[in-house]
């Protein structure tokens, strides 16, 4: 971790805050890696630690007017990774428990069914919000997310920075997230959980 000091990173956090893209990629490349490693010692799953990373740079762009800059900012990206793996492992512990229950109670013709319709009805409309991005975040999505290239395949292929594919992916899925929830159609589909899992 490249490491900023205290001037440094207040003056940073201080752009950060007003939503300026550049001290965002800046903090993200100084701070991903060594999160990344904590995160991964926890969950054991490369995927998994990468899409915590992803929900963790998230959580502070949308929450960046709140961010106390009189405040170990290290110390908050830290509680803010730690609850994000908290609230995974419980949520990996309450879906085994409820996949266990389902198997046994569910009939495997019915299932199928319903996950087909929702499966088509759920790609038609996340395309029409990813059809509404730019066309370097849609190429970062669609990369990252519909081919399930990593990060730095990502950036390797459009020939930008990892930074910048973490930024495109923050802001994309931050947009298609609103979008769904402004579709009343889609309501359903969010009780079951399956829009961009």
């Amino acid at each position: 971790m490249d490491t900023l000091s205290e001037p440094q990173l207040r003056a940073l956090l201080l752009q950060f805050r007003q939503g300026d893209e550049p001290a965002f990629n800046q903090l993200y490349s100084t701070y991903a890696k060594v999160l990344y490693r904590k995160i991964n010692s926890i969950v054991k799953d490369d995927d998994v630690a990468e899409e915590l990373l992803q929900d963790l740079f998230l959580k502070i762009w949308d929450k960046r007017r709140l961010i106390n800059i009189d405040h170990s900012f290290v110390a908050f990206l830290y509680t803010v990774a730690q609850n994000l793996v908290y609230d995974y492992l419980r949520k990996v512990s309450r879906d085994k428990r409820l996949q266990a229950t389902l198997l046994i109670n569910a009939v495997d013709y019915y299932m199928q069914t319903e996950e087909a319709l929702i499966g088509k009805e759920t790609a038609a409309i996340i395309q029409q919000a990813i059809d509404k991005l730019s066309e370097s975040r849609k190429k970062v999505f669609i990369l990252c997310k519909m081919e399930g290239k990593t990060y730095q395949q990502a950036a390797d292929e459009l020939g930008i920075s990892i930074a910048t594919v973490n930024s495109h992916m923050v802001k994309s899925i931050s947009f298609i997230k609103e979008y769904l929830h402004k579709n009343p159609e889609i309501g359903l589909l969010l009780i079951f959980g399956v829009i961009l899992c």
